[in-house]
């Protein structure tokens, strides 16, 4: 059960102590304060949830003390008590912001019941609060992991942009985290407080593209049954990030470099121009320059776009962030599987510093999470690990081929032995060999079991 702590305003030292003493039997923490200078000196030196306020107090009038609570302590439900029932004073408290008003000896049953309802808006605010400063979090500058020259520089960029309106146009391959940028430079942006809006542009088809950016009107084609909003009026005053840009087809490169010139869009099917007070992130894997030169990319589409343009690095330019992104993502599926795997073995560095890495980021992320389901000890094995990164090519002499049959099997035989906890009657089953052969094998291949 949740402990709140409720501040009771009354100058009536008699009712005040009663009040404290009921309350105190529900469970709640109390504060006392004779009068609103009082009151404001709790409030400053204590974390109070609740307030419950005299409306005639000596030093001013609690329906009055709302409006200050309301600018100065946001979030604090505050009820109000008055010996004498008045009307405009209860309209006005209300008006102010109260929680509620209530009447002394009348309303007394009404007081626990309101602090309990009171103690659950405190709850949910403090809730909403906790899931906001963990979004803030999430996307947040901290929120990209490296302590490399590389993405510390690309990051050092992308807080000074973050500062400003300009379109921010992102490169970088595939699984780099262009994405998580162009959410870290909205957050920091004077836009934070609106939406952020993602579309992949290479995901939908020209048509559809279309009335995703655009909206439509009721009736604009076949199925438009009633009118729909566009990603561009959802993102209006916030952000919107075009992903694979270079994938959008000419023919809405014309219509989207519309919007950026005149901040006006019209739906399909409509007349009316809607304002569209939106900042652009673009990113995509294409080297734009040679698409233009090509006719694939409309140049003066690309100049709009590329106000203030950030390369996101590769994770093959970025290897001495590999062990600092392998932990994280090995704490973040630890206890998203509720598994305590403490750490990754050091034979595993090598090898993943080798690797090529084609998916960046998003590969690694892949391979840890297979990693974290497939060990069976507390530490992740080179042999939990993808078979590619396992068997590596290698100029050196007698070096293991990924093609060695051997070799390939050796790697599967330890990887069932690892799933099973090291039960070799389990494995033999699961390979599909008799209990003898898969001794012989074990012997042969030097694997230890768990």
């Amino acid at each position: 059960m949740n402990t709140y702590t409720v501040l009771i305003i009354d100058d009536e030292e008699k009712l005040r102590h009663l009040l404290k003493r009921i309350i105190s039997l529900e469970g709640f923490t109390v504060a006392e304060a004779i009068n609103l200078k009082d009151a404001r000196s709790v409030l400053q030196k204590n974390a109070i949830d609740i307030i419950l306020c005299d409306v005639k107090l000596p030093d001013g009038n609690g329906v009055d003390f709302v409006t200050y609570v309301k600018v100065n302590h946001i979030g604090i439900p505050i009820i109000l008590l008055t010996a004498f029932g008045n009307i405009s004073d209860g309209v006005q408290a209300m008006k102010n912001g109260a929680f509620d008003y209530i009447i002394k000896g009348d309303d007394n049953e009404k007081v626990i019941p309101l602090l309990h309802r009171a103690g659950e808006l405190v709850a949910i605010q403090k809730k909403i609060t906790h899931l906001q400063s963990r979004l803030g979090k999430q996307y947040s500058f901290d929120a990209i992991i490296g302590k490399s020259v590389a993405i510390r520089k690309a990051i050092e960029m992308a807080v000074k942009v973050a500062a400003t309106d300009a379109n921010v146009l992102l490169l970088g391959e595939t699984g780099t985290g262009k994405e998580v940028f162009a959410q870290s430079i909205h957050q920091a942006s004077q836009r934070s407080g609106e939406e952020f809006v993602a579309i992949n542009c290479s995901a939908f088809s020209s048509e559809l593209l279309e009335s995703e950016l655009f909206g439509y009107k009721a009736g604009a084609f076949t199925g438009a049954v009633k009118d729909k909003k566009g990603l561009l009026e959802e993102a209006d005053a916030g952000t919107l990030f075009l992903d694979e840009i270079g994938e959008m087809p000419l023919n809405l490169q014309v219509k989207l470099l519309r919007v950026l010139e005149t901040k006006q869009f019209i739906k399909i099917g409509g007349t009316k121009p809607i304002k569209a007070d939106i900042r652009i992130i673009a990113a995509t894997n294409r080297h734009l320059q040679n698409e233009v030169k090509e006719g694939k990319f409309r140049e003066d589409l690309y100049y709009r776009l590329n106000v203030f343009s950030i390369e996101i690095p590769a994770l093959r330019d970025r290897i001495s962030d590999i062990p600092i992104l392998a932990n994280h993502f090995l704490a973040l599926f630890n206890e998203k599987m509720n598994k305590r795997i403490n750490a990754i073995d050091d034979a595993c560095w090598p090898l993943l510093n080798a690797h090529s890495w084609r998916g960046n980021i998003r590969e690694l992320k892949n391979i840890i999470e297979r990693a974290v389901i497939l060990a069976a000890g507390p530490t992740i094995q080179p042999t939990d690990l993808p078979v590619e990164l396992q068997i590596q090519q290698s100029n050196k002499p007698g070096a293991i081929s990924a093609f060695d049959l051997a070799s390939v099997e050796k790697l599967h035989i330890q990887r069932v032995l690892n799933y099973t906890g090291g039960n070799k009657t389990e494995t033999a089953r699961l390979l599909n060999i008799g209990l003898t052969t898969l001794y012989r094998k074990l012997e042969e291949y030097g694997i230890r079991a768990i």
